[in-house]
């Protein structure tokens, strides 16, 4: 009955476009396009899900977009990279303010140039400064009134002159004296000048010797003691900043998981962006005994040779520290997905059969990441065709009820 009625409709239409194609051959090409559909249909995966497994058939064409390899095991992880700044080496580093307040009379340095220790930077003519030395002979011309006044009333007092009270009161204006000339000499030693001066030029002098690397001053500039800030130099700048160049320090902000491969002493190879053929060596130092509360790092500084003075302060530098020598297992960074707050990788079982394993993973490094944790070594690790597994296995995983369990093996 199916066949007359369609032979029926077949007339039909052969009749209505008037032509003389064979009815036979109208249902052969129906019935190979539909073969054709349902051999496109063969083409999607046969695959099904159980837990952290994921199967495909080992017959699908689409396993011929996925490429696997084994894990690396590498020992270039025996260098951990980590990213920092130089600044200069505080030991040697000098940030020089005005203790005075002044007008610059001259400035007798300038940046790049090497000084020494108590050499003056710059003449500040400060009344405070004349004052100062003013106090100081003063004092000094006291102390010799009071000493020969002691002396007098003490012969006076020999000879049965004078009563005993005035040579007392002597004593006490010449200990008076003497403490006011130590007050007084000590006051002007602390801006460098002495009381055989009369010049209101204060001598802004460096305490240590080295290159000045910074200048802020200017002549016919105002300057006064409360630009420091109590002790704020990121705050105001100061006059000048003298430090010794042939050492820098390198800061570094370190996770917390790459603490244990860090120690006091290890060795640092310091690559910067102007010379990026000539590493720079140096030593860890320090390592921070807190951890930042914003970034969640530890603060680490390592100590940098600079020959040639080349490296300079804030200059942004990528570090090798060594570490033990020890084989690590290393996969390529793109055969890893971000899922959610997890790294995933598939592992391959067998042909067509894969494993959904969550990693912990070291800092990237030439395209390699170092596994910490998820992996042993002998697994294959899918490196081409993640991405396609895992909207498979995603696409097939049942959806879970809230409240009502994971429904995916963890692992």
């Amino acid at each position: 009955m199916v066949r007359s009625a369609t032979a029926k409709l077949l007339g039909s239409l052969v009749g209505f476009i008037g032509t003389t194609v064979p009815a036979a051959v109208l249902l052969t090409s129906c019935q190979t396009g539909n073969a054709a559909n349902r051999d496109a249909n063969s083409d999607a995966p046969a695959a099904r899900v159980d837990g952290a497994r994921l199967t495909v058939g080992p017959d699908s064409p689409a396993l011929a977009s996925v490429v696997v390899a084994p894990v690396g095991d590498s020992r270039a992880a025996n260098s951990l990279r980590l990213n920092g700044r130089l600044v200069w080496d505080e030991n040697v580093t000098v940030r020089v303010f005005t203790p005075i307040a002044g007008r610059v009379a001259q400035v007798l340095v300038d940046a790049g140039q090497r000084v020494h220790a108590g050499q003056a930077l710059a003449l500040i003519s400060a009344p405070e400064f004349g004052q100062a030395q003013a106090d100081a002979r003063r004092a000094a011309v006291d102390l010799i009134l009071a000493v020969r006044t002691l002396a007098r009333q003490r012969d006076l007092a020999a000879h049965g002159v004078a009563p005993r009270k005035d040579v007392e009161a002597a004593e006490a204006d010449s200990a008076r004296a003497f403490a006011e000339k130590q007050r007084a000499d000590t006051r002007l030693a602390l801006y460098g000048g002495d009381s055989t001066s009369q010049s209101q030029a204060f001598q802004l002098r460096t305490p240590l010797d080295g290159q000045v690397v910074e200048r802020n001053i200017s002549p016919g500039q105002e300057v006064r003691p409360d630009q420091m800030l109590a002790n704020a130099p990121q705050l105001v700048a100061p006059l000048f900043v003298v430090t010794d160049p042939a050492r820098l320090w390198v800061l570094l902000d370190v996770a917390d998981r790459d603490l244990p491969q860090l120690a006091v002493g290890q060795l640092l190879t310091v690559h910067v962006q102007a010379w990026p053929d000539r590493p720079f060596r140096g030593r860890l130092s320090v390592v921070g005994s807190t951890i930042d509360p914003s970034t969640r790092t530890v603060k680490v500084r390592g100590l940098v040779e600079n020959p040639g003075f080349h490296l300079k302060a804030e200059m942004l530098v990528a570090v090798d520290v060594a570490v033990a020598d020890a084989p690590r297992l290393v996969v390529p960074s793109h055969a890893v997905l971000l899922d959610g707050n997890d790294q995933v990788v598939f592992i391959e079982e067998s042909r067509g059969r894969y494993r959904r394993s969550v990693v912990t993973l070291g800092p990237e490094r030439d395209g390699q990441v170092p596994v910490i944790a998820g992996l042993q070594k002998g697994d294959r690790v899918v490196v081409e065709g993640t991405l396609f597994l895992a909207q498979l296995f995603r696409g097939l995983t049942p959806i879970t009820p809230r409240g009502s369990g994971t429904g995916r093996d963890p692992t």
